[in-house]
Parts: structure tokens; sequence; C-alpha cells
């Protein structure tokens, strides 16, 4: 029996507009009805999420901005920030590549480390609050997650930044030209475990949707697991199941 189901958003669970469809509120309420518990995992921080899903919040739980932010019946449970040091050493490697560019990301605001006409705005990577810097924060400011853009060549840039930093992050491709750099230890999955923990619910009682490489320690972990069918061919070739896109509204 299924008992507890984890959603990507972008590409997955938000249509072809980064929208909620029509009914998935409704549904969500009567998953839990049905004591089924629903999760929205994802790469976007925790005040967009409870901003998509305020008419429902009480009704479901989070791990947002790639697990490291986890709210399990509306309480913050764990929040891992990024090391000052690690962050510094990330920004310094982007910079030895002119096609890669480093936006940080705090509880509400973008920290761009290069002009903003150079960052195209996709999906999850809608750099709220921007604000154009010259050096990393200090750190006082917690960041809670990173992200890369770049020019060309997503997988090539993805393969270097982990031969570089790879002792301190995991880079997963996200979108078309965006790279997800994800703290060591810390992914949508730990994320998952916690929630899980909470409600009493095995890796067999999961079943998890995804499209992106940031899904596939969960999708991995999951019982049961849905790969879009928009979702990236390493993702399809480990899910249990493929099913329609989510412009045809495949989760719901």
């Amino acid at each position: 029996m299924i008992k507890l189901i984890a959603s990507d958003m972008d590409g997955t669970f938000l249509d072809e507009n980064q929208c909620v469809p029509e009914g998935a509120y409704d549904l969500i309420r009567r998953l839990r009805e049905a004591g089924i518990a629903f999760v929205a995992s994802s790469g976007r921080r925790y005040d967009t999420l409870h901003e998509l899903f305020e008419p429902v919040v009480e009704h479901m739980d989070f791990v947002a901005s790639n697990g490291a932010q986890v709210v399990v019946g509306g309480k913050l449970v764990d929040c891992e920030v990024f090391s000052h040091a690690a962050v510094r050493r990330l920004a310094r490697t982007a910079d030895l590549f002119d096609t890669l560019h480093l936006a940080l990301f705090d509880r509400s605001r973008s920290y761009l480390l290069d002009d903003e006409e150079r960052f195209e705005r996709e999906m999850d990577k809608n750099l709220p609050n921007p604000e154009r810097v010259f050096e990393v924060p200090t750190p006082e400011v917690n960041i809670l997650k990173a992200s890369v853009y770049c020019d060309e060549g997503v997988m090539d840039m993805a393969y270097a930044l982990t031969r570089e930093l790879g002792d301190d992050f995991v880079f997963a491709p996200s979108g078309r030209q965006w790279i997800d750099v994800m703290q060591r230890g810390v992914s949508k999955a730990t994320g998952i475990e916690q929630i899980m923990e909470a409600h009493g619910v095995q890796a067999s009682e999961l079943m998890a949707f995804g499209d992106s490489m940031n899904d596939y320690e969960i999708l991995r972990m999951a019982g049961v697991s849905c790969a879009m069918g928009n979702a990236r061919s390493a993702i399809k070739q480990i899910a249990t199941k493929i099913i329609a896109t989510n412009a045809e509204h495949g989760v719901q």
C-alpha cells in the first residue's frame, strides 16, 4: 500500500506554465482523507512552495531547496546551510569558465555573481528578489541553495564541476541550461527520509514522481518510482514506470 506520495514540481507536478493544475488542491485534500501523505519535493525554496500551495499547506509536507529545507506538519524540522568556505570555492571555480554564471539563494533573496542579463530564468530558477553582488555574501548570510547557469554544454559543465568540486557538492543538471548545486549528503531523498520517519512510512510504501537529475536519489529509493514523459533519459531508465508529461497533467 502507498502511504506517502512525493512529487517534484517543475516539469512534473506543475503544468507547462509552472502553475498548479486545476483540481490538484482537491486531490491533495482527498489523499489526506484517505490516509496518504503528500509531499512537494522541489529545488524551489519553501517560501515559493508555500505560496503555490497556500490553500492546502495544512494538508501536506515540504522538501524544499533540494532537501535543505524540510517542513513537516507546518514546522521546519531541518535547515541545511552551505559552508561559507565551500561556497567561496564554488565561486572561484565558476569564475574559471566564461560560460558559467553562479546564483546563490538565502531564504528570500537571489545573489547573482554576474550581470542579470547573463541569466535566463527557467522553471524554478525564477531568481526572486535578485541582487547583483561582486563577491560571495558574508558568512552571516545563510545560503540554502546554489545554481549555475550554463551558456552551453550543460552536461559537459556538470562533469567539469564534479571533477573540480566533487568532494564538496553534487552537480545535477536541471532544465535546459541550469545545474543544481547540492551539498554532499543533502538531497531530496534525505529530506524525504525525515518525512518518512515522521509518518512511520517505509521506502516500499513511497511513490515518487520526477523528471530531472535532482530527482534521481528519491526515485531510486521509492517503492514505486514514476518518470515523466518529458523526463531526462537517465530518470526514465531507473523508474518503475513512465507516465504522461507534465503538460498532460501526468501526475494528477
